[in-house]
């Protein structure tokens, strides 16, 4: 176990979990197995960012391209998923540990939408978050947005020229969330993945050449030493 960052954690850090796939292959297991070993990765690093007083963590669980995997691989998520939430549930209430989830939940099982949906109720009245992207895409989140907003303006709630960064930001999953401080993505890719497009115009990147099943809290603590050499000068000098 890494020690204790010395330095205060950003507000809001959010996560890409890569590699699962890549991390079961190296080791000639199926597929299933490295999400398995990604969803305890999750919970070590979620534990870990509850001990250095992180007061959101938002993680990318199944992005809306995701359906495109094999009937096998994503029943397979689904199902790690289900267990995750069914344990979940009384832990969060021992940790007290809020569940949000970001995306078109509607696509997902009955069975898995009432945990969802149970997750969210029990644990609506704690502080420190957890912001689980499932079944999410920043581009669709913003499409879904646009439309919300303009279905407003038709029925007369609101006018066009209301509309401000800060109203908009009232019709995304985030509502009421800070925008992440810090994102961070293992497994050496570098690109966004459609991962909070809108909420991330002023976040630090931090990539990692780590696949995420083998993602530590010493790794956490180097991606939080970067993030605090970083300039931040939101378009200033």
């Amino acid at each position: 176990m890494a020690q204790t960052n010395e330095l205060a954690p950003p507000r809001h850090i959010a996560i890409i979990m890569d590699g699962n796939g890549r991390w079961a292959k190296q080791r000639g297991l199926p597929r299933t197995a490295g999400h398995s070993a990604g969803a305890e990765a999750f919970r070590r690093i979620a534990n870990y960012c509850r001990t250095l007083g992180v007061e959101y963590l938002t993680v990318y669980a199944f992005s809306t391209e995701n359906w495109k995997r094999s009937q096998e691989e994503v029943g397979g998520i689904m199902l790690l998923l289900r267990r995750y939430l069914e344990e979940a549930i009384s832990d969060m209430e021992k940790n007290k540990v809020r569940f949000r989830f970001f995306g078109d939940l509607t696509r997902l099982s009955p069975q898995l939408q009432k945990l969802c949906a149970d997750a969210q109720n029990r644990s609506k009245d704690y502080d420190v978050q957890v912001n689980f992207c499932l079944n999410y895409g920043g581009r669709d989140e913003i499409v879904r947005a646009a439309r919300a907003f303009a279905a407003d303006v038709q029925a007369g709630k609101c006018q066009v020229s209301d509309l401000t960064e800060e109203l908009f930001g009232d019709y995304l999953y985030s509502r009421d969330v800070p925008d992440p401080e810090l994102i961070i993505r293992p497994s050496g890719e570098m690109r966004t993945s459609n991962f909070l497009l809108w909420q991330s115009a002023y976040s630090e990147y931090v990539f990692m050449d780590v696949l995420w099943p083998d993602f530590g809290p010493e790794d956490l603590d180097k991606a939080i030493e970067e993030y605090h050499r970083r300039n931040r000068r939101f378009g200033g000098v």
